[in-house]
């Protein structure tokens, strides 16, 4: 399954990579500040020991899909605000320009208890009621059956001895830590596996030891899926559903399975754009908001400033086409996207001609309101957290993984005896049956809860190939602005010209038809204040961006050099890990 060099048709004489340790460049051999150049692989996420691993594998002759399991269950780990064993995802694996791409998907399921009102009344974001049937483990292993090379448990290892022996905690994490330990004292097995030992805070440089994940990841090592799904882990999670009132059942448990499914495929500007299939909104969100865009010239040179240090600021112009492809786009997820076992969802949405006609009806001087595109959606009166890794291999295969327990630290219960956190997966469904509104809240049929169903996603791991060749790894945390935040990435690399770190530093634009506002990290920038001035006399409403957006960690090629780059994302922490 690993694509030989030769095939590429350039030698991959060597592999840069920017490689970011809580905001300060290093890089081994590093010829440049903040450069590192080896022939072996690229991993980039946003835990630098999980990178680390990652490289290691690749150093033992792993290739990517190794390395991706690998750092997947270290994640666990060393980010478990969002790397889980307790949650799902998807993996998208280009194996080379001989074979389509395809997508691991290993989405949570509904319980077979669930009903479509259990949320309407007395609705939480924690507690043992909103997990779903958990799909990591199971989508992990897959990807090693399909794609894998090293044995299966030298790849969880790793994660067992992080987890046994412990490792000192960053700024980043400690900081997450601090903040979610304050604020859930009521979740006591939390609390237990969470807090600094003798002490209230954690500080950088502190050791963090997790004995009782320890003692699950090696049961997964030596009993792989089965060890989760029908062995001991099982039961834990079972005794934990029944002890807090959840609705995980064995049964639910034993009948889970992670699915190959194929991607959904675009061509934008001669470049060939995949991502992840429905139960993922991400992929025709994605394709369809690039197919609009493809009507119109973006980089305009006569209303960009005159050249400087990097790159220049998007035109208004641009980033109004921008937010009204968007608008369009999530109108449709919203009226369409959901599990496809369950929903039909229109063959048209990804589409040229259907985009020629959603970009015919897009004002070039002012935004059209939410409302409008959508009168068949009647609304009512008023009244996020994942992470993502990129990994390329020396023989060109590539992963680009997303996975998630949906909000930071999931629902908050860590199953006792098993040291891991369960997700919060079924808020993302549609909670309020036959409700949308302005604020946001969707009530549409396509995504309403049922036994078994996978709750629609927004998670868009994404691969360019432009003539066969890989050119960009991207994806992102951030909810429903995951999708927003990688078609960011892709402008900024084939609209803007932008290489892989800048790609990655700009600010991110984001509109999800309702509420009916932009987002824009770049708001309070001077040298966007004209651009944002000049859209909102257009009619478009900026929000103040209290947060920043996403968390992108891209693995590029540069058209310069022929070498690929890893960019890790500034916003929180990260690492690109070269050999």
């Amino acid at each position: 399954m690993r694509l030989a060099i030769s095939r590429w048709g350039t030698p991959l004489a060597a592999l840069a990579v920017l490689v970011m340790v809580s905001g300060v460049c290093v890089g081994p051999m590093a010829a440049t500040a903040g450069a590192a150049e080896g022939a072996g692989g690229i991993v980039v996420s946003v835990s630098p020991p999980a990178s680390d691993v990652g490289l290691a594998t690749l150093n033992g002759g792993g290739n990517a899909v190794d390395a991706a399991v690998a750092t997947a269950f270290a994640l666990a780990v060393t980010w478990p605000s969002a790397g889980n064993i307790g949650g799902g995802g998807f993996m998208m694996v280009y194996a080379g320009r001989e074979q389509e791409p395809v997508c691991v998907e290993y989405r949570e399921t509904a319980p077979a208890a669930a009903t479509p009102d259990m949320l309407t009344r007395d609705f939480r974001m924690d507690g043992h009621r909103v997990a779903a049937t958990p799909g990591t483990v199971a989508g992990l292993v897959l990807a090693h059956k399909e794609f894998g090379s090293l044995p299966w448990r030298d790849l969880v290892m790793p994660a067992v001895r992080l987890a046994r022996e412990g490792f000192a905690v960053n700024d980043a994490l400690a900081s997450s830590l601090n903040d979610v330990l304050s604020a859930n004292q009521q979740f006591a097995e939390f609390q237990r596996v969470y807090r600094p030992p003798g002490k209230e805070r954690w500080q950088a440089g502190d050791r963090f030891v997790q004995p009782d994940l320890a003692r699950t990841l090696e049961y997964i090592a030596d009993g792989g899926g089965d060890a989760f799904y029908r062995g001991p882990i099982a039961d834990l999670i079972v005794a934990e559903m029944e002890a807090g009132g959840g609705l995980i059942s064995k049964e639910d448990l034993r009948q889970y399975e992670a699915r190959l499914r194929r991607p959904i495929h675009g061509v934008y500007r001669g470049y060939d754009v995949y991502g992840p299939p429905p139960p993922s909104g991400g992929g025709i969100c994605l394709i369809q908001t690039l197919n609009i865009l493809e009507h119109f010239q973006l980089d305009e040179d006569s209303l960009r400033p005159p050249a400087t240090v990097g790159p220049a600021p998007w035109p208004p112009r641009a980033m109004h086409l921008v937010i009204e492809a968007m608008r369009r786009a999530y109108c449709d997820r919203a009226r369409f996207l959901g599990d496809t076992d369950f929903v039909c969802i229109p063959p048209d949405l990804t589409t040229k001609e259907y985009a020629k006609k959603l970009a015919a009806s897009i004002d070039p001087e002012k935004a059209t309101p939410s409302e409008a595109i959508a009168p068949d959606i009647p609304l009512a009166d008023e009244s996020l957290e994942t992470t993502h890794f990129s990994i390329v291999d020396a023989d060109g295969m590539a992963v680009s993984n997303t996975y998630t327990l949906e909000n930071s630290y999931g629902c908050r219960v860590v199953v006792r005896g098993g040291g891991f956190l369960l997700n919060n997966e079924m808020t993302d469904f549609n909670r309020v049956p036959g409700h949308t509104d302005r604020t946001g809240l969707i009530g549409t049929p396509a995504n309403v809860i049922a036994p078994g169903k996978r709750m629609l996603s927004s998670q868009t791991p994404a691969l360019v190939v432009r003539n066969g060749r890989l050119v960009l790894v991207t994806g992102s945390p951030g909810g429903r602005t995951i999708t927003n935040t990688v078609l960011c990435t892709i402008l900024n690399v084939v609209d803007f010209g932008m290489d892989p770190r800048q790609a990655v530093d700009a600010p991110r634009l984001h509109h999800q038809w309702f509420p009916d506002e932009v987002g824009f990290e770049g708001i309070d920038r001077p040298e966007y204040a004209s651009a944002v001035e000049r859209l909102t006399d257009m009619g478009h409403h900026f929000k103040l961006q209290s947060s920043k957006q996403g968390d992108a960690h891209l693995i590029g090629l540069d058209p310069k050099t022929g070498h690929y780059v890893g960019a890790a994302d500034r916003r929180i922490d990260g690492k690109a890990a070269a050999k």
